[in-house]
């Protein structure tokens, strides 16, 4: 089976596409995550999974209670996800839109996770260094995993820079065993 955010990524590109066409990026950013928050919900969540709910009921449904907050076109989206039973991805969708739009604006998240607490003034350091890597703005989010035994581990789209010691050990492994 393929991956959510593979499933995802076209109809976030195509919704992006159709924001930036009509100049309504935040309009649609506002649309997809409320209509998130909605597919969210513990008892939307149950009616969606509910084999019993054919799909024309369940759209209804999600459309009734989205009501004036989703123009025409992201209706449109959400019956297409309904129609192939993809509504579950709805927040991956929300997210691959949300990073869409974080690159054309210049603006990139980065996740770094360290096997111990780093300073500010070091994760400082480390964002510029990465914005002068990628030339654009960086957004960084640090978490601690000591599972990485030492180092750091950074995250920036599709990019992977991986300097913890468990990453070397395996490198060091895959090198031995190839």
């Amino acid at each position: 089976m393929a991956e959510i955010s593979t499933i995802a990524r076209p109809y976030a590109v195509a919704a992006y596409k159709l924001a930036k066409e009509q100049k309504a990026l935040a309009k649609w950013s506002e649309m997809l995550g409320f209509a998130t928050a909605v597919a969210s919900n513990a008892q939307m969540q149950a009616y969606i999974q509910d084999p019993k709910v054919v799909s024309s009921d369940l759209q209804a449904a999600f459309l009734k209670v989205c009501g004036e907050k989703l123009n025409e076109n992201a209706q449109n989206l959400i019956k297409v996800l309904v129609e192939y039973g993809r509504l579950s991805i709805l927040p991956e969708i929300t997210s691959a839109f949300e990073e869409l739009k974080a690159q054309d604006e210049g603006v990139l998240d980065a996740q770094i996770i360290a096997a111990a607490k780093i300073s500010d003034k070091e994760v400082k350091d480390l964002v510029g260094r990465l914005e002068t890597k990628f030339g654009k703005k960086i957004t960084a989010s640090v978490t601690v995993d000591p599972e990485i035994i030492g180092g750091i581990k950074i995250v920036v789209g599709d990019t992977v820079i991986d300097a913890s010691v468990k990453g070397q050990l395996q490198n060091l492994a895959y090198a031995l065993t190839a």
